[in-house]
């Protein structure tokens, strides 16, 4: 890949020829030591120098790839961590990614598989000899050079004796090949959270697919936990180890030491599965493709080398029909809804510079104290995160385990608590509160297969008390790309009953039916609320078992008799995002493959004139989209967010921020407020995107996850945040945590 304009022509006196890569952290290039010796340096991005944890990180990986440099890694030829751009040179090893082999070529097998296998246990016997712990061993960190399997990329690794130094509140790493401590105790793995990661690598090799594959990273990581691997297609001879590596406890896997022996006691072509096992050449599930291909920092490999963002929440590639509550993923291809109101879908916030951006009149309920709580849901095991709405002196949250919560604004005490006992669905959170009721999905327990898979739930808002609840139909994700099933209108909710034929118009609190109106012919759709409209959008059967939605139709529902108007033929695929000057704003998804690259593409939809007027966007954005006072805001995976005019397309301004994979925006006074799953916010100013203050990670929680919905909720002049684990927190907006 050649030099682009912008790029240096020589990194600490190497002169560059060429781009090999670019990822979240940094660009790859190839350059040439005096002696003409090929050499891959990378180069950290100019916006994360000044930042020290991410300069912390860079010396430790300069440091442990400095300690492993040996025959199955890459070795350091030099390196300047305290450079204004740091930058570290290594041996340039030639060959592909194991991800792009198999993506290109297929699962390995026979006597191929079994040469991986011995290499990649050499490798990590070289690296823990030496006191490191890798920590992100996935298909991306391993070059398949002529010489065998490299292992490259210590950007998180640790050596075994140092203290704990790796940011308060990431969980690192890449879900699918992590082991069940990274993800419940992230600070104190060991070299035997790399043999289990080892594991998941041969079973993709072997399959081209995890052992733990899921519809979501947050169900993956369940599996991972929980969950016994899917071994049927690995071959029979190597079934044994693998088993062994994957123990969920590090004490029953072996040591790399032991591991090695293990593997070259195998014959020499480890032939097929057993009678019961599945042939070897599955085809990857796409979800699974997106995390493989994501790399945090760009690896030093060969020229094909790249880096792709991994879209969370997005609408699933083939059909699927909700199973018992057991199943992890309840995920049927159907209606759903998408709330969507003026100066919706915001952020996060969080501080260190200390400016006010709460209105001079905004209000503290008397009594506040900053406060912090957890909330309990009915599976203790499948910690999510909550989505709140605040009403007068109460906060009502929900989401996983947690049909919803009423919590009190001034000291984070919880008055009630309905619990949902069954396996949650990704990004299903509240659906939404009234005066007087609160509304929420319940999942089905394992122990009770007769019961409908998921719920719409009506509370009492004072006392908690269940009013009513009515089956809910599917995940909204086919049709909109959102995953929301119920939209509060007014008094009403809409719901799509269970049978994904029709919508349900109810009373919210007596649960009294007003009315139904069934969908289309040939079709099922999701409500969206347009303000105060309420719309359909709708896709065929046919786009929809192709998953394939690249035709949608809207239409306007009238909110007294549930008839439909015309239809409104939209460009798709799109993804509905807020409302500017009463239009829906819709997004355009750019599509490689079956893979969402990011938004292309702005489309609005005028409800009364039934006009649809579209503008190209300069450049392909990836992230999170949100919107919020008639702008659209698009949050990158590493912090990078950047606002759009959804008349012109144009850009607006971009600003880098440390929230990594934040969601938002949420518009408060004068400020926006984006956040991630850790906890920490940063509030920009709407203005310029200028950084008003910055808290500090809150909880352990995945980082750069992408099409989360706002974790931010805005009560006055405090500032409730959702992050990982069940973990809510509040602050004065006035009196932002200090940051460090």
């Amino acid at each position: 890949m050649s030099l682009r304009g912008g790029d240096p022509a020589e990194i600490g006196g190497y002169p560059l020829e060429a781009r090999l890569g670019s990822g979240g952290m940094g660009t790859v290039y190839l350059a040439r030591t005096s002696s003409g010796r090929p050499v891959a340096i990378k180069l950290i991005h100019q916006q994360f120098a000044g930042d020290d944890e991410f300069r912390i990180r860079f010396r430790q990986e300069v440091a442990a790839a400095r300690r492993v440099s040996g025959a199955f890694t890459a070795a350091v030829v030099d390196a300047d961590p305290e450079a204004d751009q740091p930058w570290m040179a290594t041996t340039y090893i030639e060959g592909d990614t194991l991800a792009q082999h198999i993506a290109a070529k297929g699962p390995l097998d026979g006597a191929e598989l079994r040469k991986l296998a011995i290499g990649l246990a050499e490798a990590l016997r070289d690296i823990h000899r030496v006191g490191v712990v890798h920590r992100d061993l996935k298909p991306s960190n391993v070059v398949l050079s002529p010489e065998g399997p490299r292992v490259i990329d210590f950007g998180i690794s640790r050596a075994v004796d140092q203290q704990t130094l790796t940011m308060t509140g990431r969980v690192i790493g890449t879900p699918p090949f992590m082991s069940p401590e990274q993800l419940q105790a992230p600070r104190g793995v060991g070299p035997r959270s790399d043999v289990f990661s080892l594991g998941t690598l041969l079973v993709y090799s072997a399959t081209g697919r995890g052992p733990f594959d899921a519809d979501s990273p947050y169900m993956t990581a369940y599996q991972v936990v929980h969950e016994e691997p899917s071994l049927g297609a690995v071959p029979a001879a190597l079934r044994a180890i693998v088993e062994s590596c994957l123990d969920k406890e590090p004490a029953g896997r072996p040591s790399a030491d032991e591991l090695l022996v293990l593997l070259r006691d195998l014959p020499s072509d480890l032939g097929g599965t057993d009678a019961n096992g599945v042939g070897a050449g599955c085809t990857r599930d796409v979800i699974t493709q997106h995390h493989l291909a994501t790399a945090g920092t760009p690896a030093p490999a060969g020229p094909d080398t790249a880096s792709t963002s991994s879209p969370v929440g997005r609408r699933p590639r083939r059909r699927w029909r909700p199973v018992l509550a057991a199943a992890l993923a309840v995920a049927a291809i159907g209606g759903g809804g998408v709330a969507l109101k003026a100066g919706g879908f915001g952020g996060n916030s969080g501080g260190d510079k200390g400016r006010s951006v709460a209105a001079a009149g905004a209000a503290l309920p008397d009594g506040f104290k900053p406060w912090r709580t957890t909330v309990p849901g009915g599976r203790a095991d499948i910690p999510d995160e909550l989505r709140c709405v605040a009403r007068g002196d109460a906060a009502f949250c929900g989401g996983g385990g947690v049909v919803a919560a009423r919590i009190e604004v001034r000291d984070g005490s919880r008055v009630w608590t309905a619990k949902s006992p069954g396996v949650p669905v990704q990004g299903m959170h509240l659906v939404g509160a009234t005066d007087d009721t609160v509304l929420g999905y319940r999942f089905a327990a394992q122990d009770a297969p007769q019961g409908p898979p998921s719920e719409v739930v009506a509370l009492d808002a004072d006392s908690g008390r269940e009013l009513w609840s009515v089956p809910s139909g599917a995940q909204s994700t086919a049709v909109t790309g959102r995953t929301q099933d119920a939209v509060v209108v007014g008094s009403a909710v809409v719901t799509v009953d269970a049978s994904d034929s029709r919508f349900e118009a109810r009373d919210a609190h007596s649960g009294e039916v007003a009315w139904t109106t069934a969908f289309p012919a040939g079709t099922r759709c999701a409500p969206v609320l347009v303000g105060t409209r309420l719309l359909a959008m709708c896709a065929t059967d046919t786009e929809l078992d192709a998953s394939e939605v690249r035709h949608p139709t809207l239409y306007e529902v009238d909110r007294a008799s549930g008839n439909l108007g015309r239809p409104i033929a939209v460009d798709g695929p799109a993804v509905p995002v807020g409302v500017a000057d009463g239009r829906l704003v819709l997004l355009q998804e750019h599509l490689e493959g079956p893979a969402l690259a990011g938004y292309d593409g702005v489309a609005r939809v005028d409800p009364a004139s039934r006009k649809v007027t579209y503008s190209r966007l300069t450049k392909t954005y990836a992230g999170t989209p949100g919107m919020a006072d008639g702008t659209v805001y698009v949050s990158g995976q590493t912090g990078l967010v950047t606002a759009l005019d959804p008349a012109t397309g144009r850009k607006k301004w971009s600003r880098q921020t440390s929230v990594e994979g934040a969601s938002g925006p949420v518009a408060g006074a004068d400020a926006l407020y984006f956040s991630s799953a850790t906890g920490r916010v940063v509030a920009l100013s709407p203005d310029d995107g200028e950084p008003l203050w910055t808290t500090d990670p809150r909880a352990d929680g995945l980082t750069g996850e992408q099409g989360a919905s706002p974790r931010v909720t805005v009560a006055g002049r405090v500032v409730i945040v959702a992050a990982a684990k069940n973990t809510l927190f509040a602050f004065d907006t006035q009196k932002p945590p200090k940051s460090g």
